[in-house]
C-alpha cells in the first residue's frame, strides 16, 4: 500500500509534463522578404544591414535578404512584386509613376540632397556657365542634362557647348581625363576625393536651386503589398527604422557593420563616410525617413515641365509617410 502514493506521484508527474510540452508554443517561420538596393552596398544602405545584424528584422518575423540588382532594375522588380521593397530615387520613382508602374517611396533614406557637381579644382568650373566648353561625365541620365541645361539658362550659360560623354560611371578613372565635370554623391564619392588629397571644386544640387533638394535615395515598395499585406510594411520600416536610428547614433559601430557584410569595402573609407551620412539622415527632418508633400510636388512640376515626364503624377500616390513608426 506504501508505493501507491509514489506511483501516483510519478504518473502525476508525467501529466503534468505532458500537458506542459503541449502547451509549448512553436515559434512562428520567418517571413522571407527582399530588399533589392539600387546599387554595390555603401553607407546609403548602413542602417538595412544594421537591421539585419542587429536581429531587428528577425524581432518582427522578418527574414531579409538583401541583393544587388543584377541587370534587372530595382523598380521593375518591386513593381512586379518579385522584391518587396528596393531602394531607388525620387526622380525615378517620379518616372515610373508616370509610366504606370506602382511603386511607392515609403521612407527618405537622406533628408536632403548630399549630391553634386565635382571637377578638379584647376578647370576653375564655379558656378554653371562655367560648364561652357567643358565635358560631361554622364550615366546615361536624360534627367541629369536637363538639370544641367536649366541651371546654364539661369546662369546665363550656352548649354550646347558643352560636350555630353555617355557611358561614364567611374569618377576617379576619369575625372579631369574622359570628362571635366561629374554628378557624384558628395558622401561618398567626395568624402573618398578628400582622403585621397585630390582638389575639388564641388557645386551641391540644392545650394544651386531649392527644386533640386529632393529625396535621393528612398525605400520603395509596391501599392499591391500596401493594400495586402500593410503589417509587413509596417514591421519591415519599423526594424528599418531602428537601423537607421542606430547609425544615426553609433556611426562608428555601424560602420564596422557595413564592412563586416560588404567586406570589399575600404574600412577607413566607410567610417569617414558613414560620419558623414548619419549627421544627414534626419538632418532637420521630424524623424528619419520622413518625406514633404511639397518636395515631392514641386520636383514632379519641374519634371513635367521639362518634358521628363509625359503627364504629371498624382503626388499623394507616390509616397507615404504612413508607415514610419509613430514617435513616442
Amino acid at each position: 500500500m506504501k508505493r501507491i502514493p509514489l506511483l501516483f506521484l510519478i504518473f502525476s508527474i508525467m501529466i503534468l509534463s505532458i500537458f506542459g510540452c503541449a502547451k509549448k508554443k512553436v515559434p512562428a517561420p520567418l517571413q522571407k522578404v527582399i530588399v533589392t538596393l539600387d546599387w554595390t552596398p555603401n553607407t546609403n544602405h548602413t542602417g538595412l544591414y544594421v537591421a539585419q545584424d542587429k536581429g531587428f528584422y528577425k524581432e518582427e518575423g522578418l527574414d531579409v535578404q538583401i541583393v544587388q540588382p543584377g541587370e534587372s532594375m530595382t523598380l521593375q522588380l518591386v513593381g512586379a512584386g518579385k522584391s518587396e521593397f528596393g531602394i531607388s530615387y525620387q526622380e525615378d520613382v517620379t518616372t515610373a509613376r508616370s509610366n504606370e508602374i506602382p511603386v511607392v517611396s515609403i521612407a527618405a533614406v537622406i533628408q536632403h540632397n548630399t549630391s553634386a557637381f565635382a571637377s578638379l579644382k584647376k578647370d576653375k568650373i564655379k558656378t554653371p556657365k562655367d560648364f561652357e566648353g567643358k565635358r560631361y561625365g554622364d550615366w546615361g541620365s536624360p534627367t541629369a542634362t536637363e538639370i544641367i541645361r536649366a541651371l546654364m539658362e539661369k546662369d546665363k550659360g550656352n548649354f550646347s557647348k558643352v560636350e555630353i560623354v555617355s557611358g561614364i560611371t567611374e569618377f576617379f578613372h576619369t575625372i579631369g581625363k574622359d570628362a571635366d565635370f561629374e554628378w557624384i554623391y558628395y558622401g561618398w564619392d567626395g568624402i573618398e576625393a578628400k582622403r585621397r588629397g585630390m582638389d575639388i571644386n564641388y557645386m551641391m544640387l540644392k545650394d544651386l536651386d531649392p527644386i533640386f533638394d529632393y529625396y535621393t535615395p528612398v525605400i520603395v515598395t509596391n501599392e499591391m503589398t500596401i493594400n495586402n499585406n500593410p503589417e509587413l510594411v509596417k514591421r519591415f520600416m519599423k526594424a528599418t527604422a531602428e537601423g537607421y536610428q542606430f547609425a544615426i547614433q553609433h556611426p562608428d559601430d555601424a560602420a564596422q557593420i557595413l564592412v563586416k557584410h560588404a567586406p570589399e569595402l575600404d574600412p577607413q573609407l566607410v567610417k569617414l563616410s558613414q560620419e558623414y551620412l548619419s549627421k544627414e539622415y534626419q538632418s532637420d527632418a521630424p524623424q528619419w525617413g520622413y518625406q514633404k508633400m511639397s518636395v515631392w510636388q514641386n520636383y514632379a512640376q519641374w519634371m513635367y515641365d521639362h518634358r521628363l515626364i509625359h503627364e504629371m503624377i498624382e503626388i499623394h500616390k507616390a509616397f507615404t509617410n504612413q508607415f514610419l513608426p509613430q514617435k513616442s
